[in-house]
């Protein structure tokens, strides 16, 4: 590898050492480069796994997915909506790309929120909420679960990336990419609708924790701790996390 490589996140860089996107060829090494067929999700939800198998997101449908490498019954390829990589079942895709003019808003649709759909039948793709925390409010009670971004089950920055795709805005996947949104505020100027992330270098690509301020003294996150999208007093959430080696949460307002 070499320091361009490094420049580039393994969880969000379509390349590995034998092959990578062929946008990347001459700025990241490996064996072959060529071009991923676009292709999209085809089915409600459809999981995202890496390499050992573990969720690390997930498509919901009308959502693209460019495939670079198919194998046996999985495509490995790149989520377009929120760059993460990895490999998806090959029977959740369907090959191209449509244009989008609606999308689902309720949680108890047939398709998850957020889900682009051709026809008008839902919400205008451009039709937008104002208040992410009030969407993710709508989530209290759903189960936790890691990788998830779905009513049936969502993990904290899942929660907080569909509340951020509701108000049109951009939501990346992962804490560390969360906590750079917006600007920084302090602590004793929180409010609702900013954002608070605790990091943790040493958790890997899962490093960090997400959280909405309800108000001043509340989060609203989903969290392991309580197996659901849930309120928390600040003050417990933050000793918690202190105690678990987390750092010192950051502030962000978007």
């Amino acid at each position: 590898m070499t320091a361009t490589d490094a420049l580039f996140d393994p969880r969000t860089t379509l390349a590995r050492a034998d092959l990578a996107e062929q946008g990347l060829e001459g700025i990241v090494r490996a064996e072959a480069h060529r071009a991923a067929q676009p292709m999209r999700c085809a089915t409600p939800v459809a999981d995202i796994i890496d390499a050992s198998g573990q969720t690390i997101d997930q498509l919901v449908f009308g959502e693209v997915f460019d495939v670079l490498e198919t194998l046996q019954d999985r495509a490995w390829g790149q989520s377009r909506r929120d760059g993460v990589v990895g490999w998806v079942e090959r029977a959740a895709l369907v090959a191209g790309v449509t244009r989008p003019r609606s999308r689902v808003t309720a949680l108890d649709a047939d398709l998850p929120p957020n889900a682009l759909v051709a026809d008008d039948v839902f919400a205008s793709v451009g039709d937008f909420e104002s208040d992410p925390v009030a969407f993710a409010e709508r989530w209290l009670g759903v189960p936790h679960r890691l990788g998830g971004r779905t009513p049936k089950g969502t993990d904290c920055c899942g929660l907080v990336q569909q509340a951020l795709y509701a108000c049109g805005l951009a939501g990346p996947r992962y804490a560390d990419e969360q906590a750079a949104l917006g600007r920084a505020v302090s602590r004793t100027d929180a409010r609702r609708g900013d954002l608070i992330v605790w990091l943790h270098p040493g958790q890997g690509p899962w490093n960090g924790h997400s959280a909405f301020m309800l108000d001043a003294d509340h989060v609203l996150h989903a969290t392991g701790h309580h197996g659901a999208v849930a309120v928390e007093p600040l003050a417990e959430a933050e000793a918690r996390y202190a105690a678990d080696g987390f750092e010192a949460p950051t502030f962000r307002r978007l």
